[in-house]
């Protein structure tokens, strides 16, 4: 991932610890009403891939135990990882995307409300992506994925040759001279990876996303419902189908790009969807950008237009992040795919403890703040989710008490220590494991191995019925005492 050049040090530290009566009168743990979102809390833990579906996309016991321990600490609400809406193979993520899925995903939310004792709402976040395919070998992208055009002949001076002489002559060049040949997406191809697009309206199945997503959405939620999913999330951000609907890199002619009115087509056209196969009375929100965080990408005052056109229809939460996108990740080695977190977006979505003097705490907050303050000015009361690097009960309380958010959201350190939440609601914030924020986490997803922490993923190997990775190296479960 890349880090700024400063590389500064910083350590999350547990800050001010309440007691048990401080914590019972604070905002954080008090209850949030809003329609159909009813929280004991306003804690939450976001959308997290922990890699354990297995290669059909079906939940497993793994799955089961990692959503069981993180409901232990009894948050306000537990975001499922990004599931697939698509009945298509996508590797150990789960999926949704077919009634076969529903049973498995009936354990977790049963395994959520039981192990949180009623006290967390059980969301899944509902995902959509293009192909994206690994880098390929230098000699197999020319010999057999680079279709040959006369473009190429006529470049090469080689009209009328048959494609097999073009592979040839283009095997021969170097790197300057090969680039001098290809268009600007085939060195993509060659360098990163093909990967799709939704301006790629050429293809019928990326011209058609308009007519195809609405009802693969709202059949997800149908099924998320089934399952027993107190709500879901639609997945508007970082470097995936929707967030590339929204993004002002979207130059589609077709009414769903160019303007931002344009761009939001889509994804309300979705939530419409949803909404109606789903009824009022179900929660129903969205992950979105605050801001991209990539040259000529959406900023904040995009971000504005969408939260408040996204509130204005309906939506009962609005969850914001931040970068992580595709268009600035590093090239990955030959045989990986592209990471979206790996570039400066990557870092604003992920920081780590190595920083710039803003520091990895809370960079998206004063967006968060800008975002809310507008929808307050326009009257709309759609709850706030604020996340980014918050790891100790004074953060979280500032985030409310400012107005920033109504909700506060932690994913790595509810990863280092899944019962934090209870232990601070309990007095005991003493006991806290802190987050190191060195995204040990984020190299395993990377990866697609079964993401784990290093604070525990070693701890108590030999303990009877310990839940182990694919490799018989790390814990896939934090101890029960941690």
């Amino acid at each position: 991932m890349w880090q700024p050049p400063q590389r500064l040090a910083f350590k999350a530290t547990p800050g001010r610890i309440p007691t048990r009566e401080e914590a019972a009168a604070s905002r954080l743990f008090s209850p949030l009403s809003h329609g159909p979102l009813q929280l004991t809390s306003r804690t939450w833990v976001p959308a997290m891939v922990p890699w354990r579906a297995d290669a059909d996309g079906h939940v497993t016991d793994a799955v089961v135990e990692w959503y069981a321990r993180l409901a232990e600490g009894q948050p306000g609400a537990i975001v499922i990882e990004a599931t697939g809406i698509r009945d298509v193979p996508s590797g150990p993520l789960l999926r949704i995307g077919h009634d076969r899925y529903v049973a498995g995903l009936r354990k977790v939310t049963e395994a959520i409300h039981r192990h949180s004792d009623g006290r967390t709402r059980a969301y899944v976040q509902l995902i959509d992506f293009l192909v994206v395919k690994r880098r390929p070998l230098r000699a197999s992208f020319l010999e057999r994925f680079l279709r040959i055009t006369d473009r190429h002949r006529a470049a090469l001076a080689m009209a009328g040759a048959d494609d097999n002489a073009v592979r040839a002559r283009l095997a021969a060049l170097d790197d300057a001279a090969l680039q001098a040949v290809l268009d600007a997406r085939e060195w993509e191809a060659l360098q990163k990876g093909a990967r799709e697009r939704v301006t790629d309206v050429d293809l019928p199945h990326i011209r058609d996303l308009p007519l195809l997503l609405p009802g693969l959405f709202a059949g997800a939620a149908q099924r998320a419902r089934e399952a027993g999913f107190d709500g879901v999330e639609l997945h508007y951000a970082h470097a995936y189908t929707m967030a590339s609907f929204l993004s002002a890199t979207n130059t589609r002619a077709d009414g769903y790009g160019g303007s931002v009115a344009e761009r939001a087509r889509l994804p309300l056209e979705v939530y419409a969807a949803v909404r109606a196969a789903v009824s009022a009375n179900y929660v129903v929100g969205c992950r979105m950008l605050s801001e991209e965080c990539i040259e000529g990408g959406s900023g904040i005052d995009d971000a504005v237009f969408f939260a408040l056109e996204f509130a204005r229809a309906g939506m009962d939460f609005l969850s914001f992040s931040r970068g992580g996108k595709f268009d600035d990740a590093k090239q990955p080695k030959v045989g990986d795919a592209v990471y979206p977190y790996t570039g400066v977006s990557g870092y604003e979505c992920m920081p780590s403890y190595l920083s710039d003097e803003q520091g990895p705490f809370g960079r998206n907050l004063e967006p968060t703040r800008a975002l809310r303050e507008a929808l307050r000015d326009d009257g709309l009361a759609t709850p706030v989710v604020a996340a980014g690097g918050i790891h100790n009960f004074e953060q979280a309380e500032r985030v409310l008490a400012e107005g920033i958010a109504d909700i506060v959201g932690s994913a790595r350190q509810s990863l280092a220590d899944p019962g934090w939440w209870k232990k601070l609601r309990e007095g005991r914030g003493a006991k806290v494991r802190q987050c190191e924020y060195k995204n040990y986490c984020e190299g395993l997803d990377q990866k697609h191995k079964e993401v784990s922490c290093q604070l525990w993923d070693r701890v108590g190997l030999d303990e009877p019925g310990v839940m182990r990775s694919r490799d018989g190296k790390r814990r896939l479960v934090a101890p029960e005492d941690w």
